[in-house]
């Protein structure tokens, strides 16, 4: 069993089972209301219930590596920092072991070099056309990227 992991607020875990069969999840978050806003916290004991379910079969993880990016502002960088290491810490209390992968190394696999956001969406749909229903909206593609991410642990980790 594979799974993928892409760590954003609005991203997802994608879990290929030995069968085939496709599993996706939302990263489990929730909106907090902050001075004259709201904003959105990760929720870490519903994103380890997500892990757990899993825990007791024979399972490797795939976690994009994340990093800053320039022109990414610096809350935007923390928050998606913060995402990835609630998964590390995850991963490493349930003793579960995993890969990190860049973007870059996935996306030239899964995505034969095309770094398009939305491209992911269809691509996910071309490889598994019985989760298209749960890839159809362009929201979804932190599940895509999941997926995507999942499909090529699989292949590397033969």
């Amino acid at each position: 069993m594979i799974i993928g992991i892409d760590p954003g607020q609005t991203g997802a875990v994608a879990v290929i089972l030995g069968n085939g069969a496709v599993h996706l999840h939302d990263t489990p978050t929730e909106s907090v209301k902050k001075g004259k806003g709201n904003k959105t916290e990760y929720l870490p004991s519903a994103m380890a219930d997500i892990i757990a379910d899993y825990e007791k079969h024979d399972i490797h993880v795939f976690l994009e590596s994340v990093h800053s990016m320039p022109g990414q502002g610096v809350s935007s960088t923390f928050n998606f920092g913060k995402g990835y290491g609630i998964w590390i810490g995850i991963l490493a209390a349930l003793n579960i072991p995993y890969t990190l992968v860049t973007p870059q190394a996935w996306k030239k696999v899964m995505m034969l070099g095309n770094s398009d956001k939305d491209a992911a969406r269809g691509r996910a749909q071309q490889l598994f056309p019985e989760s298209s229903k749960e890839l159809s909206l362009k929201k979804h593609i932190g599940r895509a990227d999941a997926l995507l991410i999942a499909e090529y642990g699989r292949r590397m980790h033969k």
